[in-house]
This record gives structure tokens, sequence and C-alpha cells, in this order.
């Protein structure tokens, strides 16, 4: 049966010459699943043409539960719906592949998956979380200069409607997002808070300076002070909620999205231009200082909510 339905989708669905190979490292998340119906089928009307999924190594987080339990039932719909190799080692992908996406859920096995990745020589996608610690996110980022690796990170929330609200105008803007927490990320808004930066640093662009958080069980509350003195804020909702965003622009004008929707499509073009440019859309700096953000919010809390400055821990880290 396995093999009748694989023979079904190579015939329907064959490599186009000038499609990319992509490999993927960590079957443990949708993002996997939802990456590869967007790329390996030309008949979907959402469909992204220029690559395809030929290949994946597992890999998984025996101690996260929303790891352990879609690891195999991941890997066994991609290699019997979209005929997808499953291989043993990151380091199969090698042969296989022109472009690799890291989508292991749990952030703390990046650095170790991307350095086996680096021996490919090949540009790499890491999704979400980029690492699970500040330093990890350093080191990644010191080694793909080391190996001259382009890469770059990113959430799909950065390519929703917050895009459309950027504004010369825009003197603020409070954005919201879901912001469960994961006890194993030692940065713990990485997790799912990443999303929530990410739209933020989408209207503010990279120069913020200083950052506090209050915190309660069930919400985050972060400000940042970019260079200008422009006051941007995310809101984060446990155990999850809505995503929006609210832009206050000069003239007491405001420009609001409370429900804010957001689709893969427009990542996975990005995916496929950087796969084919080698050019990453998001400056690697600009990701590495929403972790110091990150990680400046997490000593604030620690502090009461004391301002904590961005440039002092990115040094830490560097």
């Amino acid at each position: 049966m396995k093999l009748t339905l694989l023979l079904f989708v190579f015939t329907v669905w064959p490599l186009a010459a000038a499609d990319l190979k992509l490999g993927i490292i960590g079957t443990d998340t949708s993002h996997a699943t939802a990456f590869t119906s967007v790329l390996n089928d030309p008949n979907a009307a959402d469909h992204v043409g220029g690559a395809r999924v030929v290949a994946a190594y597992k890999g998984g987080s025996p101690d996260i539960e929303e790891s352990a339990k879609r690891t195999d039932q991941y890997a066994n719909e991609l290699h019997d719906k979209w005929g997808v190799e499953i291989v043993s080692t990151i380091r199969d992908l090698c042969p296989l592949v022109d472009g690799i996406l890291l989508e292991s859920v749990d952030g703390r096995p990046h650095l170790a998956q991307f350095r086996e990745a680096a021996s490919c020589g090949k540009p790499v996608f890491i999704d979400k979380p980029l690492a699970s610690t500040l330093a990890d996110a350093i080191e990644i980022a010191h080694l793909a200069k080391q190996k001259n690796i382009p890469w770059f990170s990113s959430s799909s929330l950065r390519y929703s409607a917050v895009a459309d609200m950027r504004s010369p105008d825009m003197t603020g803007a409070i954005v919201w997002a879901p912001g469960p927490l994961e006890p194993h990320h030692q940065l713990d808004l990485s997790w799912y808070g990443i999303h929530g930066v990410e739209m933020l640093y989408t209207l503010f662009g990279p120069g913020c300076t200083e950052v506090s958080r209050i915190s309660s069980p069930d919400a985050d509350i972060v400000t940042g002070r970019w260079s200008d003195g422009r006051l941007g804020t995310v809101h984060l909702q446990r155990p999850y909620g809505k995503y929006g965003a609210v832009v206050f622009l000069k003239g007491q004008k405001l420009n609001a999205n409370p429900d804010m929707k957001f689709s893969y499509v427009p990542l996975v073009q990005e995916i496929v231009h950087f796969m084919q440019t080698k050019t990453a859309p998001v400056p690697n700096s600009v990701t590495l200082e929403m972790f110091a953000f990150m990680d400046a919010a997490q000593k604030s809390v620690a502090e009461g909510g004391k301002a904590v400055s961005v440039q002092d821990v990115h040094s830490i880290g560097e």
C-alpha cells in the first residue's frame, strides 16, 4: 500500500528541474508538514513553487510532550503522503539537499543541530525559536560566520498584516499575542513569546535600548524604549490568545487590528527566495537583537520590573 502511494505521489508531483531540494531537521512540529504541503503540492491553491522537501531527520525531544507525541506522527505523514525520505542522521541530508529547514520545535538542540547542518555547507532557515538562550543564538551566528553559512530565522507573524501597519508617522505601538511558557527553555519568552516580539520588531525595526517587564501567571507586559524615544509594548496572554496590534500615529490617530490573521505562505515564499539567493530577508543582527530584548526582559522581571539595557545583555553574550 505504501509503495503504491509513493508511486502515486512521484507520478503526480514530479520534481521540476529548477526546483531546489530541501531537507527538514525536526519532524516534531506542524510546520514540517504545513511547509511541505505548501511546497510539494503544485495543485494546491496556496502552492509556493521553486523548492521541494525531499528528505527529513526526525530529531525530537522526549522531555517535551509537544515534541515527543508528534515526532513519529509527522515523520510518517511526510514519508507516506509526500514521499519524503526519512534519514538516520543530519549529515545524511548533505548529499540529498540544496538547503535545510531546521524545524525542531525545541530551541535547546538548535545549536547542536545547526553545528551538524553547517557541515553540509548549505543555507539554513531556523524556525522559531532560533535558540533557547541568547548565548546559543550568538554562538549560532558565530558558527555560521566561520563556516560561511547563510541563515535566517523568523516567525510567520512577521509577514502577517502587522507589516502593513508600519508607518513613518508611528509614535508607538502595542502588540498582543499568546504567551505560553515551557519550563525547559531558559529564555522563557523564546518558546512562544517570540511571535509577539517579532511583531513589535516588524513595526519598529532594531534600535531598542532598554526593556522592562512585569509578569503574572496569566500575562506578561514587556515594554521597550527605542533610541528615538518611541515606546513599544508586547502583551502576552496565557495560555493562549489572539494576535493583534494598535499603532499610535502623529495627530492622535490610531491604526488597530484587534484580531490579526496570518498564513505560513508568505514566510515559505521568503524561505524559497532565501534558498535561491542566499540573502537573509531578516538581517541576522535584528534576530540577535530580539534575543537580547527577551534576555533583558527576563532580567527585568527578576529585578521587579526594573529597566534593563539591551546593549548590556548583548555584550555579556558576545
